[in-house]
């Protein structure tokens, strides 16, 4: 995912798709766990992206507080 599009989420959408990306987490992990992870880049990607839109939402957090 593209940091500009996450940047211009709004904090709704930012959580559902927090919330989405770590399902997706957990069903690759468990995709691993049994052997049937095709493509194990996945999940760096996915975890990649839970930070990203971790920190997006903390910057905005602190947008508030201070702006």
């Amino acid at each position: 995912m593209e940091l500009n599009k996450i940047r211009e989420m709004s904090e709704l959408e930012l959580n559902a798709e927090l919330l989405k990306m770590k399902k997706d987490l957990f069903n690759l992990r468990f995709q691993h766990v049994t052997g049937q992870l095709e493509n194990p880049v996945k999940l760096r990607e996915t975890k990649r992206n839970i930070a990203r839109i971790k920190t997006i939402i903390r910057e905005k957090e602190l947008e508030k507080v201070n702006g």
